[in-house]
């Protein structure tokens, strides 16, 4: 029982002292082989770390043809809904969010005032047409007294002339006796009657004449005054039916910021209308826009609804990056330059017959994402 221990014993301390092992590492190349180990394991982790880095940037070789953005939202054409005129809102028969038609009473103010000045306008009308009326029969009977004293003018001159005569045949009669001084000068006096007469008539025609130049003038007056009371009564009109204020437009309704009673102003805003034709805007990196081409294919979720995905395409892209529409615009030429990566928007158009499209709104968060290298649509293959 004892030999196998003393035989175990014996080899043992046979080897020699400082000697190595067969098999075991050398004691001086342990260190060595810890160093190369870490170093490997070092720069493994550093090789990952910046596969990881590119490829959460996307750089090569990771790069990808999709570009995508989370600096986006969803764009509608909100209507704001305000009164062309002032007055008491005396009915509200909608209701927030409530979906109208084109045409459906929204609000109407209290009419009264404005039908008194419609018929204010209409009665102002009727008095400028009689007016008109009145000049017109002026104008007539200017036309008749002017053939009147034609017909005199032609009468004294027809009696002058007979007179003239009577005179000329008078003066050559009186040398022989056959007429007296005394009927010659009757006959003198009468003709100078006759050529005071044709004066006068002359004079009354040219009155006359001036008078109806007068009622012309009167009656192109009187017609500009019944076509501004014409006028007046339409702008009467507007007014009366500006107190109704309808939907331009189908859509719904956004929150309803006027009630019964209220006096409102001109131009006040009472609610928003939201008509259901929607797009996006994406605000993509002037980086990102190398190949992004209108009619590109475009995918983007909604936060909203639980990042549902939803399908577009590229119709616009702004002729100008964002800060150049802004009201105020950075100077770079003055003080410090950093270098900020510009935006450019672009317009998204959403593609009809969508699962739960009428589920978007206004103002909606979204991560949009290009496929620069899909096949642009309506394009042929």
């Amino acid at each position: 029982m004892t030999e196998p221990s003393t035989t175990t014993t014996t080899a043992i301390a046979a080897t020699p002292e400082g000697s190595t092992p067969p098999g075991a590492v050398p004691t001086e190349l342990r260190p060595l082989r810890v160093r190369i180990l870490s170093s490997l394991g070092f720069a493994a982790i550093a090789v990952v770390g910046v596969l990881i880095v590119l490829y959460a940037w996307q750089l090569p070789p990771f790069s990808s043809a999709v570009e995508t953005t989370e600096n986006a939202l969803v764009r509608g054409q909100v209507t704001i809904i305000g009164p062309q005129l002032s007055g008491y809102v005396f009915e509200v028969p909608v209701q927030d969010f409530q979906y109208v038609k084109a045409g459906d009473l929204l609000v109407r103010l209290d009419d009264r005032i404005y039908k008194q000045r419609l018929d204010q306008a209409l009665a102002q009308l009727a008095v400028q047409k009689a007016a008109l009326a009145n000049v017109v029969q002026q104008r007539n009977s200017a036309e008749a007294t002017i053939k009147l004293r034609q017909a005199a003018l032609a009468d004294s001159q027809a009696q002058s002339r007979k007179s003239t005569a009577d005179l000329r045949r008078n003066e050559e009669l009186i040398s022989d006796g056959s007429v007296s001084k005394r009927e010659l000068d009757v006959t003198r006096a009468a003709n100078a009657q006759t050529i005071a007469a044709v004066a006068q008539a002359q004079a009354n025609l040219e009155i006359a004449q001036q008078d109806l130049q007068t009622v012309i003038v009167n009656r192109g007056s009187l017609e500009a005054a019944v076509a501004s009371a014409d006028a007046a009564v339409e702008l009467a009109r507007i007014d009366l039916s500006n107190t109704r204020i309808t939907a331009p437009r189908d859509g719904q309704l956004g929150q309803i910021g006027v009630r019964l009673g209220a006096y409102v102003n001109s131009g006040a805003q009472l609610m928003a209308l939201v008509p259901p034709q929607l797009w996006v805007i994406a605000n993509m990196k002037e980086t990102q826009m190398d190949n992004v081409q209108v009619g590109q294919p475009v995918t983007f979720t909604v936060d909203a609804l639980n990042h549902r995905k939803f399908h577009g395409t590229v119709q616009h892209i702004s002729p100008a990056t964002g800060s150049e529409f802004s009201l105020l615009q950075a100077d770079n030429a003055t003080g410090n330059f950093v270098k900020i990566a510009q935006r450019v928007p672009v317009r998204i158009t959403v593609d009809p017959d969508q699962a739960e499209s009428e589920r978007l709104r206004p103002g909606l968060s979204v991560v949009v994402s290009i496929d620069t290298a899909g096949r642009l649509k309506n394009s042929p293959p």
